[in-house]
């Protein structure tokens, strides 16, 4: 998932160095592995702004539970599990804000957006933009292991163990949420 250069120290030896007191070591694992949390991050909520609060939240999660760490799993599919539990409870936030207050997202809206624009005139850009909100759409059930497994990159078995779900549960939910982007972006509608 993340590579290191030669001589750099691999991931548990910047924890155990951490647990020892060297804020260099958790500046270079957040370092490490920033870009492709924030990636994973950003395709689960959709929102840009939103993603940077949730990565920031999850290394302070991080930090907090340092100890916790199992090292002989690979650390990046554990930072994993506590972005996901940070997007989750930014999920729920959201709900019981749009309940309190009848807050509309615009997100239903943006997919549909692309759909004015002409054919020819359709960019890379304007197909991507659909996808992320085809994406940050799919139910959690869904959209989690298809992150994880497509966009991270993690095998089956580790996507499991982060969602505490069947390895067979996961491949059932890649196929389903394919299933649902692929119906999307044919119809210009939400999955």
């Amino acid at each position: 998932m993340n590579e290191r250069a030669p001589g750099e120290r691999d991931d548990a030896a910047l924890v155990a160095a951490a647990l020892d007191g060297d804020n260099a070591a958790f500046s270079a694992l957040m370092t490490r592995h920033k870009g492709g949390l924030y990636r994973f991050v950003r395709r689960y909520v959709g929102d840009a702004d939103e993603a940077l609060d949730i990565v920031q939240e999850a290394f302070v999660a991080c930090w907090g539970k340092l100890d916790a760490f199992d090292r002989v799993r690979p650390f990046a599919v554990w930072l994993r599990r506590i972005a996901l539990n940070k997007c989750r409870d930014w999920s729920r936030r959201r709900r019981v804000r749009r309940f309190f207050f009848g807050a509309t997202s615009i997100e239903p809206f943006a997919g549909k957006l692309g759909a004015v624009a002409s054919t020819a005139e359709t960019s890379l850009e304007a197909r991507l933009a659909a996808l992320d909100s085809a994406i940050a759409a799919l139910p959690a059930a869904l959209k989690e292991p298809l992150l994880l497994i497509l966009f991270e990159q993690m095998t089956h078995e580790d996507a499991a163990h982060s969602l505490n779900i069947s390895t067979k549960a996961v491949e059932t939910r890649v196929y389903r949420a394919k299933q649902r982007l692929r119906a999307s972006l044919l119809t210009g509608e939400e999955a």
